[in-house]
């Protein structure tokens, strides 16, 4: 069982099988190709080689008529080869029939079986067969065919639509010289680049390097008019989402370091400015981006406005901020600040942090109106502690170079229980803290609100 993407050579090498069984001047199992049987066998008219298709001959009848003819020998050749084509087309019954004759076949025959989708056909066929998976052609190697078809056809081909066109099979060898052949069919002699953009309905790479640089430059007024002249020239909108999704990815793999991976977008020449656009971008936008045009993408097979479908698609990655700074910040890795200068960090201090100096030595004090004539007179108004806020001196500092001290401000002022009451000043623990730290004696307070540190240009206090 041969089984692979389309175009990569199962049903081609199923026949080769044939011709190294059945070669009479096979060499370690390397047919001759110019024998008869290797030319009917190349034809597809070998009496002994069978090639049957599956999607048309399903049926458990057709079956039973292979099974009817197996017995007989080939006719001029060792073995008989039937090549079943899309065998995953055949019915449930049709495989059932057919179990008994892949378990036990004839000496002379062989099977075989090629498909695109193995994961249809049951495992009772599948573990009677030996299975061998194709992958994809490289583009190099599409690209060295194509080159060898032109010269023998007598065009003239630039590397560039070469490559164009290798990248445009994605793998399959059979799309490649299916393009090709159209694309020779409609041209002079000579096939550019452009050529093969105007058959296939796409943007050229340096048209979509600039649509990408106003992306990455959040530029959305020029991101649309590069759509509009783009659609202008032809350009299919559903080719040039396929575009920008192969282009998105070709960002991620620079960004990720993948220098030996071929691109799919543009060609190879472009990769140093798809690295400095990737990294403009960052690898969390670029997943968006993806994200973005992969929506776009499934809303165009259910709209009949897809050039506005492209155009939201462009303008809403065009406006993506840097999601990596956003990711930082969520996760908690805030960045580095500037450092300040010796010069600029005193008056910065200043601005921004409440800074206070004492006036020379002389204490800070808290206001207090006393009785000059009996201060043991308790019964007097006159004799109270004002609980005022202190009156501080903001001086400037004595010297140039010296730094403006920072002087910690009390605690916050912890309520009194009766506001309205008086407060004896020996058993207010609040009270006794800021008799302590500012050196003032307090009578009495008949009215406490709370204590604000106020600075003034007042050289002087009240006593």
């Amino acid at each position: 069982m041969f089984t692979g993407a389309r175009g990569v050579g199962k049903t081609s090498t199923a026949r080769i099988l044939a011709k190294a069984l059945n070669c009479p001047n096979a060499k370690d199992g390397v047919p001759c190709n110019h024998c008869e049987i290797c030319d009917g066998i190349s034809a597809g008219n070998d009496v002994d080689v069978l090639e049957i298709d599956g999607a048309s001959n399903r049926g458990i009848d057709d079956i039973r008529s292979l099974r009817a003819n197996v017995g007989v020998r080939s006719m001029r050749t060792q073995y008989k080869v039937y090549i079943i084509d899309e065998v995953h087309m055949l019915t449930k019954e049709a495989f059932n029939a057919l179990l008994k004759t892949l378990e036990e076949p004839p000496p002379n025959v062989k099977f075989v079986f090629c498909t695109t989708e193995p994961n249809k056909v049951p495992d009772t066929i599948l573990s009677r067969c030996q299975r061998f998976d194709f992958s994809s052609i490289n583009d190099i190697s599409i690209a060295d065919r194509l080159r060898e078809i032109a010269k023998v056809e007598g065009f003239e081909v630039t590397e560039d639509a070469l490559e164009l066109v290798a990248r445009r099979a994605r793998g399959s060898m059979r799309d490649s010289q299916s393009l090709f052949d159209q694309l020779l069919a409609f041209s002079d002699g000579t096939v550019s680049a452009e050529d093969v953009h105007r058959m296939l309905g796409t943007a050229g790479d340096e048209r979509l390097v600039e649509l990408f640089d106003a992306i990455v430059e959040h530029r959305p007024g020029e991101v649309l008019a590069q759509l509009d002249a783009s659609f202008a020239t032809g350009v299919q909108p559903g080719e040039l989402m396929d575009q920008a999704i192969g282009y998105v990815r070709d960002l991620m793999v620079t960004l990720s370091g993948g220098e030996s991976v071929s691109l799919c977008s543009v060609a190879t020449r472009h990769r140093e400015i798809l690295r400095k656009q990737a990294t403009r971008l960052s690898m969390h936008s670029v997943m968006a981006a993806f994200q973005v045009l992969s929506d776009g993408k499934n809303q165009m097979f259910r709209s009949t406005f897809a050039r506005t479908v492209l155009e939201m698609s462009m303008v809403q990655i065009s406006l993506l901020e840097n999601l990596s700074a956003i990711s930082d910040l969520l996760s908690g890795r805030l960045p580095a600040l500037p450092e300040l200068s010796a010069a600029a960090s005193p008056a910065i201090l200043v601005a921004t942090t409440p800074v206070v100096e004492k006036k020379k030595t002389e204490p800070l004090k808290i206001a207090v109106k006393e009785d000059r004539t009996d201060p043991t007179n308790q019964s007097d108004p006159a004799i109270e502690s004002v609980a005022a806020a202190p009156i501080i001196s903001a001086a400037p500092p004595a010297t140039t170079n010296q730094r403006p001290a920072r002087i910690a401000a009390p605690p916050p002022a912890a309520p009194i229980r009766n506001l309205m009451g008086e407060v004896d000043p020996a058993k207010d623990v609040f009270v006794r803290q800021v008799m302590e730290a500012f050196g003032a004696t307090v009578v009495r307070i008949t009215t406490a609100p709370a204590v604000q540190l106020v600075a003034t240009e007042s050289e002087e206090t009240d006593e």
